[in-house]
């Protein structure tokens, strides 16, 4: 992995882009690893909320002695540490804290089923306004979320869509909102077999089969996982912290969790998306 120079102060570019590896080998990216949801989508808006009341009533009926306060804070961190993995392993997580807690868990399976369905409850009328053609795809994209994957494409990078939402959805979706032409090098999400497929592998094979320098890649993603990932493998980690409502301005968790694992660089949206292209490909100088 690509050592960062820690001493080295933030630098700005631009009004939005914060840089923290001034460091980086920039004008090389071949390929770009894209998470999808609160990086480009916000279809699924509000799925933390959803997430978190599910997990929090199952541990109330544990036999704790902790508030509901308390029981937030514990699902809101494992929720938020395990955003990017696969949504089973989530509840994997929760499976183990009921019994922490002396409960009787269901299984992980079952608790992403009852997950699931609870979300489409919530995602139902989001999902047939953009179908009928009531509301434009923009309204659910992540601002400058086209500028940046046109100006990708326009330089010549191979883009993958990756994401923890189970993979029917993300085909939908990614079709729905009209960004399946980005992404030549395909669109992946979790399987039923949770073991045949991971962003971690995605990167690896990507690397691998195209015999990549790490410097070669980068990953955009609002995750902790994906940027670890891209960390891990030498990549370039630009982090986004978007306030998923649509509104400006930063998701200060996110930033705060995503700058722990790594980011080199972090945005609140993509709206100077030319501006942090220009700088990722060697165009423009450093701030």
């Amino acid at each position: 992995m690509q050592n960062r120079n820690t001493s080295a102060p933030r630098q700005d570019l631009g009004r939005t882009i914060e840089i923290y590896n001034p460091d980086l080998i920039r004008g090389q990216i071949l390929h770009a690893v894209f998470d999808f949801d609160g990086t480009i989508s916000l279809i699924r808006a509000g799925w933390q909320d959803v997430m978190i009341a599910q997990c929090v009533g199952e541990l109330e009926q544990t036999p704790t002695n902790e508030s509901r306060e308390v029981l937030e804070q514990v699902c809101r961190s494992f929720i938020t540490r395990l955003t990017g993995e696969q949504t089973i392993f989530q509840m994997f997580q929760l499976e183990e804290e009921v019994s922490k807690r002396g409960g009787q868990p269901r299984t992980g399976a079952e608790y992403k089923r009852e997950y699931l369905a609870l979300l489409q409850d919530k995602l139902r009328d989001k999902i047939e306004r953009l179908r009928g053609g009531r509301d434009s795809s923009e309204t659910y994209l992540v601002r400058g979320s086209i500028a940046l994957l046109e100006g990708l494409k326009n330089r010549g990078v191979t883009c993958y869509l990756a994401s923890g939402t189970d993979h029917e959805f993300v085909i939908d979706e990614a079709n729905l909102l009209g960004l399946t032409p980005f992404f030549s090098g395909g669109m992946y999400g979790a399987q039923e077999d949770y073991k045949s497929f991971s962003k971690k592998m995605l990167i690896e094979r990507i690397i691998d089969e195209n015999q990549l320098q790490g410097t070669q890649l980068v990953g955009f993603g609002d995750g902790y996982v994906e940027i670890e990932n891209t960390r891990d493998a030498g990549g370039l980690a630009v982090g986004i912290a978007s306030l998923e409502n649509g509104e400006y301005g930063w998701d200060l968790w996110k930033k705060n969790r995503l700058l722990e694992v790594g980011a080199d660089i972090m945005v609140p949206d993509w709206q100077e998306a030319d501006l942090l292209l220009s700088y990722l490909f060697g165009e423009s100088e450093q701030p």
